[in-house]
């Protein structure tokens, strides 16, 4: 069953998976969320974990930053372990002005800079979507919760520094922010007959230069985690 890239074992993953980019931030949702939350894969440092949330099966992995990287990891969750729902929580730069540092935006649709969608032979450009299914669970949670979340399009980008910035055309088409990995996880999950859904925490304002620092990001934002959990 193993992988290049994922020593895991079939059945070791329960059927959701959260994903956010950064292996610590797994090990802090395993440590901090989970009951007795066994480590399954630390393939390159990109460390993944089952455990129980309210007594129900869930896994937490890391993708790494990047299309590509996501790509391969959510593509063998989804195709050889079984894997059904992966939730992507991540973080985000904010483009639409009315968000804030810490707001929470559940991604509905995602645009893209990237060429990923052209190895499914379409000859045209996929605009994909989230599953209705999670993203109507969320919501309904986040509200349960009182936690307020922006519903939209995000913006997937190959190029974190970029000599011509594409902030003031997104921003004209009212997306929501940016990040790096919604736009190859939701073809991913189309292609295989999956769901996904990514929840984003804001974590910086290019207009402003604020930011929050690594270990904020990794351990504070814990509203979409929650989110996360409870649909899972």
């Amino acid at each position: 069953m193993a992988t290049l890239h994922n020593t895991a074992n079939k059945g070791d993953f329960a059927p959701t998976v959260l994903m956010p980019g950064d292996p610590l931030r797994a090990r802090f949702i395993a440590n901090t969320f989970l009951t007795d939350a066994k480590l399954v894969n630390d393939v390159r440092g990109i460390q993944g974990y089952t455990g129980l949330y309210q007594g129900k099966p869930v896994s937490v992995m890391a993708s790494g930053m990047g299309m590509p990287s996501i790509g391969i990891y959510s593509y063998e969750l989804y195709n050889f372990y079984g894997v059904e729902n992966i939730i992507r929580v991540g973080s985000a730069g904010l483009i639409d002005k009315s968000l804030k540092i810490r707001s929470v935006v559940a991604a509905m649709s995602a645009y893209s800079n990237s060429s990923y969608g052209e190895q499914f032979g379409y000859r045209g450009n996929l605009g994909p979507c989230c599953s209705y299914e999670l993203l109507e669970k969320a919501v309904n949670t986040a509200r349960r919760m009182e936690v307020p979340v922006r519903v939209g399009a995000v913006c997937s980008t190959d190029t974190f520094y970029e000599d011509v910035p594409q902030t003031e055309a997104l921003a004209k088409m009212h997306v929501l922010c940016v990040e790096m990995e919604t736009y190859a996880l939701y073809l991913n999950a189309a292609r295989a007959g999956k769901q996904a859904l990514s929840l984003l925490t804001i974590s910086d304002n290019p207009y402003t230069g604020e930011s929050c620092t690594p270990q904020e990001v990794r351990e504070t934002f814990t509203a979409m985690m929650e989110i996360a959990l409870d649909i899972a």
